[in-house]
């Protein structure tokens, strides 16, 4: 294949290709397929000299020659897998209408669609786990295959909750019949394709699609689309925090805690990168939530020891983000933050100003905190000298662990405090 049209380019230049067919007339679910289809066709051949609705083979006895304008290329071969599709079905009339409407081939439309396609796949009708598939798939660029392997389900099942959100989604954003109706069309808003794009960073990676480094991909693709200070600070956050990623683990697969990690495995160049985004955007003196949550890890990324870290000032930017969201974790963070700044009683007395809700799961919003309640819990009265309430702390915390890394490492825990009180 040609380096012009390779697998990143081809991925690349999915979200405008898409909405170019869109604007010739197609709905999105049925452009996001010809898209696919093309993107199927361009891997498979290596487009050269021949045009590609010539109906001639690609030239490849010498290598191919490069495509002049590849998004070209695909806007091409992406309209005629619609038309085929068209045709097969029953409204002849608005088929022959499409095909009689169909460019010549040649340079493809400058405007870009990416952004409108963000703002589409998170719209607010949409599931989480559906609005970060559809992400990935249209805006990404990435198979059905790639992203059900991502993660761990049948390509089946992933297949029916992109359709699922495809007819969702089909004509609310970029149809020519709803243009006008303001900003992006109000699909979704920042703050919600910020929250899909997190959601595909935590995601970690498996199978042979690595989630976090697509996230940075894609943040990246939004941040030159769209001049805002949360979306440099979502960057900057997933920078940094991709910085650690090669201490987080140790040989055996363990989770290593932060203290305990090795920091000159830390990538320098991607925390530098990191914290000059991050400045730029607290500059603009616009504090979201996403810029506290960069400051607070580039406070970590700063310290050359864990001793060394600045807890009084980490506090502080917990205060700016409690301020900011409501969050259980943000509030259980902070109480870490305040036993490591004020000593472990300190922590434990914000621990208990928190609502019974984090602790016991009482509500939607506490559900998922009841095991980082437990573990923060134990941490800080293993620091207070309470061996005995932080080993049973950690075992119901490695009870309700949400995956098994977690609960191996909160076990061990538990395992070593029990074997230090009985000596």
């Amino acid at each position: 294949m040609p380096p012009q049209l390779d697998e990143t380019l081809l991925r690349s230049l999915t979200p405008s290709v898409i909405g170019i067919l869109v604007r010739r007339g197609a709905d999105f679910a049925a452009a996001e397929d010809a898209v696919q289809d093309a993107l199927v066709e361009a891997l498979r051949v290596r487009p050269s000299r021949a045009s590609p609705d010539s109906g001639a083979s690609p030239d490849t006895s010498d290598g191919g020659s490069p495509v002049r304008d590849p998004r070209a290329w695909l806007v091409t071969v992406a309209w005629r897998r619609f038309l085929d599709a068209t045709r097969a079905d029953t409204a002849r009339r608005r088929r022959e209408d499409l095909a009689e409407e169909e460019p010549a081939p040649g340079p493809a439309s400058s405007l870009d669609d990416t952004l409108q396609l963000y703002f589409l796949c998170a719209h607010p009708s949409l599931t989480p786990s559906s609005a970060v598939a559809l992400t990935l798939r249209a805006v990404g660029g990435l198979t059905t295959r790639q992203i059900a392997r991502a993660y761990l389900v049948p390509e089946a099942t992933m297949a029916q909750r992109i359709s699922r959100a495809k007819r969702t989604v089909a004509g609310q954003g970029l149809s020519p019949a709803r243009r006008g109706r303001g900003p992006f069309e109000r699909p979704g808003d920042v703050g919600t394709v910020l929250r899909v794009l997190y959601l595909v960073f935590n995601e970690g990676y498996s199978g042979d699609v690595d989630l976090a480094t697509e996230a940075i991909r894609l943040t990246r693709q939004l941040a030159s689309a769209i001049d805002h200070p949360e979306v440099a600070g979502l960057l900057a956050l997933m920078l940094l925090h991709h910085a650690r990623r090669a201490a987080r683990t140790a040989p055996d697969g363990s989770l290593v805690p932060l203290a305990e990690q090795d920091r000159g495995r830390w990538d320098t160049e991607a925390i530098a990168e990191g914290v000059a985004i991050l400045q730029r955007a607290l500059a603009r003196d616009q504090l979201g939530e996403f810029q506290a949550q960069a400051a607070i890890a580039a406070l970590h990324a700063d310290a050359p020891t864990a001793e060394e870290t600045d807890w009084v000032q980490i506090v502080e930017w917990y205060d700016e983000l409690a301020r900011l969201t409501d969050s259980p974790v943000v509030r259980l963070n902070r109480a870490v933050a305040v036993g490591e700044a004020d000593g472990p009683r300190a922590g434990l007395a914000a621990l208990a100003e928190l609502d019974d809700d984090v602790s016991s799961g009482s509500s939607p919003a506490g559900q998922h905190t009841v095991p980082r309640y437990a573990a923060v819990a134990a941490y800080l009265h293993e620091r207070d000298g309470d061996l005995t309430t932080a080993a049973r702390l950690y075992a119901e915390a490695a009870e309700k662990a949400p995956n098994l890394a977690e609960r191996d490492h909160l076990t061990r825990q538990a395992a070593r405090l029990n074997a230090r009180r009985g000596r």
